[in-house]
């Protein structure tokens, strides 16, 4: 592993079971804390609980999408689980929010922009208004942003990890190229982490009072300035690169501008700011890595796993998105490149297919410890720096025991 470390490009892919230990949530059930705030948005009152008609449709969605046939949408039922929710004695919904989330665009989209209702007839009617979908659509977005603002206070601890990464990635050589960081999570863990241990994200964002997004500030490097007569430099040893291939909390969009050519600033997130600019996982998600900014953060993933000797260290991605995997496929077609796969249990067929081929380049580290991000730093990923410390070490041993007496034999000098 300190081998691959040592790689030309280094890069990494985070996914979002890498959140997990901060609260992060996993999308393959309706996660507890996002249905827990739908329902105190859409249920007001104690005395007399209105039900918001947004909820309802909500609802109906996760049960057309596949979910637990269990799952009632009357009133009755809503408010029931939402007491279940505040007891926290509720179980997730056994369906994929994404799905749940496609369910809503599509029938959204056999909408006019304005007006109209959308019926369904069959044992489980829909009778829903575009307006209603709307504010449904809005609802489970904004909701799944603030959800991605970690860590949560019951999780502060999982920040320490990230800390510790971006420590054991900053003792590569210096001569080698910046570690790449590639996340589809929406959230600032891995900004947070260089922050406390004082480490400069170059993130394509440049400004000071106003930030806005500037791919091209990712050719540039830092260097201390000469202090000696010979004019050398040194460079800076803190750097790591950043691109949210599916954007951030932090982001926002605006009108494009000259200052601004993308349109895309970055400013803190709070949960009261207007929607941010994200790539919500949505029927329309492919489409739109293929507009701008997101196409050029891509370009760059494409192009840097691309390079000759580039290792990529996959952590906590099921490859669920075929636009990412693409990417990876088309890397695994360059002889020099290996693929490192973090998951606890991996399940998908994009695994299964790459263990079937048997490839040496793909390496898999798995189970309830090395398959996570915090097994895997901790007891896999090594330290370069106490690495070449632990050689110079035991190369000293060996040259004082080479300097030992033979048993019985007379010291040296005499």
């Amino acid at each position: 592993m300190g081998t691959l470390l040592k790689t030309e490009t280094v890069s990494l892919l985070l996914g979002a079971g890498a959140s997990v230990d901060c609260g992060g949530q996993l999308i393959g059930s309706v996660p507890l804390p996002v249905e827990r705030m739908l329902n105190n948005q859409g249920i007001t009152g104690t005395q007399r609980p209105r039900l918001r008609r947004w909820l309802r449709a909500l609802y109906l969605a996760v049960r057309y999408a596949g979910g637990d046939d269990n799952t009632s949408v009357s009133r009755e039922a809503i408010l029931a689980r939402r007491e279940a929710l505040d007891r926290e004695i509720a179980q997730p919904l056994r369906v994929n929010l994404e799905t749940v989330l496609a369910t809503l665009h599509r029938w959204r989209s056999a909408l006019p922009e304005t007006g109209g209702r959308l019926r369904i007839d069959g044992a489980l009617p829909v009778d829903i208004g575009s307006s209603d979908l709307d504010e449904c659509i809005r609802h489970v977005t904004n909701t799944l942003a603030s959800a991605c603002d970690l860590p949560t206070e019951d999780k502060q601890d999982g920040l320490a990890t990230y800390g510790v990464l971006v420590r054991k990635l900053l003792t590569r050589p210096l001569n080698l190229k910046r570690v790449n960081v590639f996340t589809l999570n929406y959230d600032t863990l891995v900004e947070q982490a260089a922050d406390a241990t004082g480490v400069v994200l170059l993130d394509g964002f440049v400004g000071t009072q106003s930030r806005v997004l500037r791919p091209e500030s990712y050719d540039q490097d830092l260097y201390f300035p000469a202090e000696t007569t010979e004019g050398r430099v040194h460079r800076f040893d803190r750097v790591l690169h950043l691109y949210k291939l599916h954007g951030s909390i932090t982001w926002t969009g605006h009108e494009p501008t000259l200052e601004n050519p993308y349109g895309v600033s970055s400013t803190a997130f709070t949960p009261q700011q207007t929607q941010p600019l994200l790539i919500y996982p949505t029927p329309a998600k492919y489409g739109e890595t293929l507009g701008l900014p997101y196409s050029e953060l891509f370009r760059r993933f494409a192009d840097a796993i691309a390079q000759p000797q580039s290792v990529l260290f996959v952590i906590g991605y099921g490859f669920g998105d075929e636009h990412v995997n693409a990417i990876i496929r088309q890397a695994l077609a360059v002889p020099s490149f290996t693929l490192v796969i973090v998951d606890p249990s991996p399940k998908s067929a994009f695994v299964t297919k790459l263990r079937e081929q048997q490839d040496r380049r793909v390496w898999v580290a798995e189970g309830p410890t090395l398959g996570t991000l915090a097994g895997f730093v901790s007891c896999v990923l090594p330290d370069l720096q106490d690495e070449e410390i632990r050689k110079k070490v035991l190369a000293t041993r060996k040259a004082l025991g080479e300097l030992q007496p033979a048993a019985g034999g007379a010291p040296h000098g005499e």
